[in-house]
């Protein structure tokens, strides 16, 4: 317990001593305390002075950096005006720069116009861009005619043209005609796979050198943001309108037309004024230098047709050139210029094509409303051809709604095309039927019509997929029905024709040799023609035992009368079988007929001819088979009768072996000194 007594005491001593430290230090503090809120009542002076400084100094360096911005604008505008004055020949480019550096310029006074000389900084500075839009202006129209040489403003040659389109897309030789065995259209090579050619993409050429292009663009932005944009579009447009339809007619190599000398003066009007149109121009040359022309109906009647079918074979390379490769690149190049300008650019690529675009659907027009006649039908179709190959590219080159009128016009044309293209299908047809020439065929061989209107339905199913697109426009039903109904009528009219044609003739078995000829030929071309799938089997022999009748009818014409030379009937005592009572007389007159009739048959159809030489050795066959028997059995049987008097070569002139050598000389076309025909 005492222990415990002694710690309770010591503990309180010692908190006792605490105590009194710590009042101690409490009192410390304290005076601490006040000597700082002396202090600090004492210091407030000197930091107010010392804010106030400091505030000044923040205050100097704004102004100075506002002073320096000021001067750094001002030293600007020194620049850019300098820049400006110099022009933009040397340096386009550093040109732009200072009219955009202007442009912000004006932009910093307008918005710091408590400044004394804003108002004159303000105004020099839109002087100076006016005179800047002014010399871009002439900086445009000045690149746009520098490279020309790559043809920004000088025409596309044509070869070069030509070489940017696939090699199945070149022009390619012109055929002949029908009547000689040639290509009709003369171009079908171009176009006789649409589907194939649909897969190659042609490369459009290029206009302006691409490092030109983006200035080109650059030019026309300020232009645009300056107000200028009459000036702009009235330079691009007249520029390639032009020289487009110069590229056209220069390909084409047509002489010359009227668009020219029109744009030619409008230029001579224009040339105090600031190069209007520019871009246009080039346009309507490159088509003149395709040349292409703008023609009417009466035009076209006047041309000799040799004259007219090239010019359309021209046209329809021009027409693929134009859109695939002049359209499509003027199409491009007009898309870079006015990039981000909307408003100017379908309208202004509008403007440029539409004279060129006129001018070559003209002439399409032209042919389509011209007098019809049966050799235009295979260019027809290969106008209509290339207008429907043409069609994707025309809905999306000229897509926008200023182009909406060209869009019509080539929908148009391909309509008008088909119609005119299927009437004139109906014409051949009557044609073929009535022809009423006067060409004699004295030899009995295939007449000229026979081998013209074969050929002609030959190269249509050249066009089966073009026909059968064509009847599609007008018809619903089953284009290969069509077809083949078409075909069996033109060759029933051509037979009714030849029926006609065959009356001519004096000669009754000539009439059936030339039937038997003629028919035979249209077989043989039908079998051998894509025209047997139409018309069928059945068609085919039916008429193959047409021609085995005239055949017959031949045979029984040209060789019953002398067979009867031939027959022991009507010789008086022959009926027994031997010779006893047989006239020596009677017998002479027969062999003496005889050689006469076959003389007569052998100088005259020796000069006949049948030109397939199958038909014609199985003609002789089947004369000899008939004539040879008959006339060994009579010579067997009656010549003792003859060789016992005088002169038996008088009478029995033919061994059965000359008979046999003189027959192979039939249908043989030749020519005697005194023919009788």
């Amino acid at each position: 317990m005492e222990t415990l007594s002694e710690r309770a005491a010591f503990m309180r001593e010692s908190l006792q001593k605490s105590q009194i430290i710590n009042d101690q230090v409490v009192a410390i503090l304290g005076s601490f305390d006040h000597r700082l809120s002396a202090l600090e009542t004492a210091m407030r002076p000197t930091q107010i002075r010392t804010h106030s400084i400091r505030r000044a100094h923040e205050n100097i360096d704004k102004t100075l950096k506002a002073a320096d911005l000021v001067l750094g604008q001002f030293d600007l505008a020194r620049k850019a005006e300098a820049k400006i004055l110099r022009g933009p020949h040397e340096d386009l480019e550093s040109y732009l720069e200072a009219v955009d550096q202007l442009r912000t310029i004006v932009k910093f006074f307008s918005g710091n116009k408590n400044l004394k000389s804003s108002i004159g900084v303000i105004s020099h500075a839109h002087g100076l861009l006016a005179k800047s839009i002014l010399k871009l202006e002439e900086e445009f129209r000045q690149l746009l005619s520098t490279y020309r040489m790559v043809n920004a403003c000088k025409p596309v040659e044509p070869d070069r043209l030509i070489e940017c389109l696939p090699s199945s897309m070149r022009p390619s030789s012109a055929g002949s005609d029908p009547s000689h065995g040639g290509d009709a259209g003369g171009r079908k090579s171009s176009s006789e796979n649409p589907s194939k050619l649909e897969t190659v993409v042609p490369q459009p050429p290029t206009l302006i050198p691409p490092r030109i292009v983006p200035l080109l663009h650059d030019l026309a932005i300020q232009m645009f943001q300056a107000g200028h944009q009459q000036q702009l579009y009235n330079i691009y447009r007249h520029f390639r309108k032009v020289a487009l339809l110069a590229e056209l007619r220069q390909l084409d190599q047509i002489a010359d037309g009227t668009g020219l000398n029109d744009d030619q003066t409008q230029m001579r009007s224009l040339s105090g004024i600031m190069v209007k149109e520019i871009r246009a121009a080039v346009v309507e040359q490159s088509l003149r230098k395709l040349e292409v022309e703008r023609l009417n109906k009466d035009d076209v009647q006047k041309m000799q047709w040799e004259v007219l079918e090239a010019k359309i074979g021209n046209w329809i390379h021009s027409m693929r050139i134009a859109v695939k490769l002049l359209f499509a690149a003027e199409k491009k190049l007009c898309d870079q210029v006015f990039e981000g300008i909307d408003s100017l650019r379908d309208q202004c690529f509008a403007e440029v094509n539409s004279n060129s675009v006129a001018v070559l659907l003209s002439f399409g027009e032209a042919i389509a409303r011209s007098k019809r006649s049966p050799e235009k039908l295979f260019v027809l179709l290969d106008m209509y051809e290339i207008m429907r190959e043409l069609q994707p590219e025309f809905d999306t080159i000229f897509g926008s709604k200023y182009c909406g009128e060209m869009r019509e016009a080539a929908l148009v044309l391909t309509k008008r095309l088909a119609q005119t293209a299927q009437e004139t299908f109906g014409d051949f047809e009557e044609a073929v039927e009535k022809d009423a020439t006067k060409t004699a065929v004295l030899d009995g061989t295939v007449h000229p019509l026979t081998s013209y209107v074969i050929n002609y339905v030959k190269f249509l199913f050249d066009y089966q997929s073009t026909l059968k697109q064509l009847f599609k426009e007008f018809d619903n039903s089953d284009p290969d029905a069509q077809l083949g109904s078409v075909t069996t009528r033109i060759m029933q009219a051509l037979q009714t024709n030849l029926e006609g044609k065959s009356k001519q003739y004096r000669d009754a078995a000539l009439t059936q040799l030339f039937l038997m000829n003629n028919i035979h030929y249209i077989v043989r071309s039908v079998r051998r023609s894509e025209a047997k799938d139409l018309l069928g089997d059945d068609w085919v022999q039916i008429h193959r035992r047409v021609v085995q009748q005239h055949a017959n009818q031949y045979k029984r014409l040209s060789w019953s009368k002398i067979l009867q030379c031939l027959s022991i009937q009507g010789i008086s005592g022959a009926d027994g079988g031997g010779t006893s009572g047989v006239s020596r007389a009677n017998v002479k007159e027969r062999f003496k007929t005889f050689n006469v009739q076959f003389e007569e048959l052998h100088q005259r159809q020796s000069q006949w001819t049948v030109p397939d030489s199958e038909l014609r050795e199985s003609l002789r066959l089947a004369v000899a088979e008939v004539l040879l028997p008959a006339y060994r059995s009579f010579v067997k049987r009656f010549g003792p009768l003859v060789d016992s008097g005088k002169n038996p070569n008088k009478y029995i002139r033919f061994s059965p072996e000359d008979l046999e050598r003189m027959l192979a000389e039939f249908f043989e076309g030749k020519t005697w000194n005194d023919p009788k025909r």
